[in-house]
């Protein structure tokens, strides 16, 4: 059979245009997202910051142009100081329980256990840190600083670092709370149990992973918001080794005034949630790294913009994202050489998501390419330290690219319940 000759040029003609689509779609589509619609300059406010608009993008004022960057708002204060100035007083029944799946649970954990041993009268001891894997155990103070809790919660409730040794937690009675709990609850379904039991093991639930606020929850009670904004720190090994990353993501940020991204990312995730479906009311819950690279590069975010990703190793899926962003990082890359046997290299992944936790709650910028607790938590943490900027990741059209369009609901509408507890 012989060959048209036209066909086989017809074909080569195919292959050379996928290959040439493949490489704009990889460079050149992304660098063509860039282009402004014409428009006049403007001064705009959020959060009590100015920043500026041109030609469709964000910036900063001062001239900056390397992204739609905004400053701090430190106007908020914590309310609850004046609130808890009487001396805490414990019976002799003692409150336990454990922290388990990760930080953003911990900070819900650690609240519902201080507002039941709060409102029973009873002393706190100090939880254990369980994993997801049997025998994954870590103490207290292998990642929190136990002294910083103690004394920042000493007017509300005694907290202890050990059960006496003649109390067993075998006689003790597990009560499971939602997450939120209310007085109210506590005294009518804790009470009774604590005055049979004498001592109780707390096991909190999530009914929900949201934290907005509503007028349904009233004011939020001064102890959970001093549990869940002024108790919980790293230790001081697991700081430093959190600030030293944050250093050097800083120091990669040069161009930008040292301002970094952090994007909470991680392959496992994404893909059990599967991140092309959608959500309810048509709403994408999860983007990856391709559709986040799309979104950064459309708000105006330069190519050298430092970012970090909470993904626990690189993964070739990444690539598009390096490819657009070179200075992306996961924590291998930036953490000190001689800290990663210990943090990164342990079976358990507690270090790392403490320190995931904390990087992204700093960041000048945070991007939840997930939604969920991490989410709602970090936002909330953010809140407290005056950081607003987290933009939530959604398709951008040809003509819209402004930073403020994407601002999370929670902020935006001022409706996480941590604004019940800043004034």
């Amino acid at each position: 059979m012989g060959f048209d000759l036209r066909q086989v040029v017809a074909g080569i003609l195919t292959i050379t245009m996928f290959v040439m689509l493949g490489q704009m779609l990889h460079r050149d589509y992304f660098d063509s997202l860039q282009e402004k619609a014409q428009g006049d300059a403007q001064d705009i406010e959020f959060e009590g910051s100015k920043v500026a608009v041109k030609d469709g993008l964000v910036g900063t004022v001062d001239g900056n142009r390397n992204g739609p960057w905004m400053e701090d708002n430190t106007d908020l204060n914590p309310c609850w100081p004046t609130l808890l100035s009487d001396e805490a007083v414990s019976s002799k029944g003692y409150v336990t329980f454990s922290l388990t799946n990760g930080p953003e649970y911990h900070i819900s954990q650690i609240t519902d256990a201080v507002m039941v041993a709060k409102h029973l009268g009873a002393t706190l001891v100090l939880p254990d840190i369980r994993g997801s894997k049997p025998g994954d155990e870590r103490s207290f103070e292998d990642i929190y600083d136990a002294d910083k809790l103690i004394k920042s919660l000493e007017n509300v409730v005694k907290v202890v670092k050990q059960l006496p040794e003649e109390v067993s937690l075998r006689n003790m009675a597990i009560v499971k709370v939602p997450t939120r709990v209310t007085e109210d609850y506590i005294k009518e379904h804790i009470v009774p149990i604590f005055k049979s039991k004498g001592n109780i093991r707390v096991a909190s639930y999530f009914p929900s992973v949201n934290l907005r606020k509503s007028s349904q929850d009233g004011e939020t009670d001064p102890v959970a918001c001093l549990a869940m904004f002024g108790s919980l720190e790293l230790q001081p090994e697991v700081n430093a080794v959190a600030e030293s990353m944050v250093e050097r993501l800083r120091t990669h940020s040069r161009k930008s005034g040292g301002r970094f991204i952090a994007v909470d990312l991680r392959i496992d995730v994404l893909e059990k949630k599967n991140c092309h479906t959608t959500g309810v009311g048509g709403s994408k819950t999860c983007y990856n790294a391709q559709e986040i690279a799309l979104f950064l590069r459309k708000l105006g975010f330069a190519s050298d913009t430092t970012i970090y990703l909470t993904q626990p190793r690189w993964d070739s899926s990444l690539n598009i994202l390096k490819d657009i962003f070179p200075k992306t990082f996961t924590k291998e890359a930036i953490m000190p050489a001689s800290k990663r046997s210990k943090y990164l290299e342990s079976e358990s992944s507690e270090y790392e998501n403490a320190i995931d936790f904390d990087i992204s709650s700093r960041s000048d910028v945070f991007i939840p390419a997930i939604s969920g607790l991490f989410y709602a938590n970090t936002v909330g943490k953010r809140i407290a330290l005056g950081k607003p900027q987290v933009l939530v990741p959604a398709e951008i059209s040809e003509t819209s690219g402004l930073a403020t369009d994407f601002i999370s609901p929670y902020i935006s509408k001022k409706n996480h319940l941590a604004y019940s507890c800043f004034c």
